[in-house]
């Protein structure tokens, strides 16, 4: 069993991403050409960790994958990017997390999400994972796997005195109010924060109201990402948000740009604890910044050596 500590640990969601790029999107029924197949490594979690691990963070991913070609390629993938996969799980009652989507040449799309194996990860996992997790910097958890599962794991890291991130997407309206409560950093992006508030969070001024809304209920501080106009960030100690902009960017594909901020954001919480909350936002914004400029989703998510030095 290993006692190394980690910088940052994940506990999440793998998707295998099976990309058709056509004209258009078929009619029920119809059979079309299109002119471009590949197959991608996604899923909110993995893609928070590969992110971090890019960024120099040392970092453990949780779990579960099936005994299948895509799970055996979804380690490897993990291995490559310097992720530990100790407690990457392997199970043959479900197939790996696939995503099958198709993308028109108006960049839209269509897509079946089969969560599979994810669903699998539950308490024995995380139980196995424990002391790992009581000797992390940061614990990471999103709602792509079981959500009792993610509340069980902020749970623990909060116990230990771990620091937790909380990505509530894809969102659900009804969410536990614990996890307001086991969120150090609540973070989430307008249309996630508009469905939990039941506000519209349309500019930086309602998201300052919905940030607060939010931290009512329970979290540490609140981050709402909000694409191009950038961040709001919002701490229990505070009693007004700051606005942080984001440095503008001409965006080639915005796919998983979300995952590369909170993947930063857990590398900074990581190596940098007393830097103030909304100068890793700023830093985090400038990662998520560089991967929009490259198709793809982890393939776009840049190393520390590409980024500039200021970053670090």
């Amino acid at each position: 069993m290993t006692e190394e500590a980690f910088d940052v640990m994940v506990v999440g969601s793998c998707m295998t991403d099976l990309v058709s790029q056509a004209p258009r999107l078929p009619k029920a029924g119809e059979t079309i050409h299109g002119h471009k197949f590949f197959i991608g490594f996604g899923g909110k979690g993995a893609n928070q960790c590969v992110q971090a691990a890019r960024l120099g963070a040392k970092t453990a991913m949780v779990c579960k994958v099936g005994k299948d070609f895509f799970g055996d390629n979804y380690i490897q993938n993990f291995k490559d990017n310097g992720v530990h996969t100790d407690f990457v799980g392997q199970t043959s009652e479900a197939a790996t997390g696939a995503a099958s989507i198709i993308v028109n040449d108006a960049g839209e799309n269509a897509i079946v999400i089969v969560a599979g194996a994810n669903m699998l990860l539950g308490s024995e996992e995380l139980q196995t994972a424990l002391p790992a997790i009581r000797h992390a910097k940061v614990l990471v958890c999103q709602l792509e796997i079981s959500p009792q599962t993610s509340l069980e794991a902020l749970r623990m890291a909060q116990e230990n005195k771990v620091k937790t991130i909380f990505n509530p997407a894809p969102a659900i309206p009804d969410l536990d109010a614990g996890f307001f409560r086991a969120s150090d950093v609540f973070c989430c992006n307008e249309s996630e924060a508009e469905l939990l508030t039941g506000c519209s969070v349309a500019n930086v001024e309602e998201a300052h109201r919905a940030a607060q809304e939010l931290l009512r209920r329970g979290c540490g501080s609140v981050i709402i990402t909000l694409g191009p106009q950038g961040c709001v960030v919002l701490k229990a100690q505070e009693s007004t948000a700051k606005h942080v902009p984001a440095t503008a960017v001409t965006a080639v594909d915005t796919t998983g740009a979300g995952d590369s901020f909170i993947g930063a954001l857990a590398f900074y919480m990581a190596h940098y604890p007393t830097m103030p909350l909304e100068e890793m936002v700023r830093r985090a914004n400038q990662v998520a910044g560089v991967s929009v400029q490259a198709v793809g989703t982890q393939k776009s998510y840049p190393f520390r050596k590409e980024l500039p030095a200021e970053l670090f």
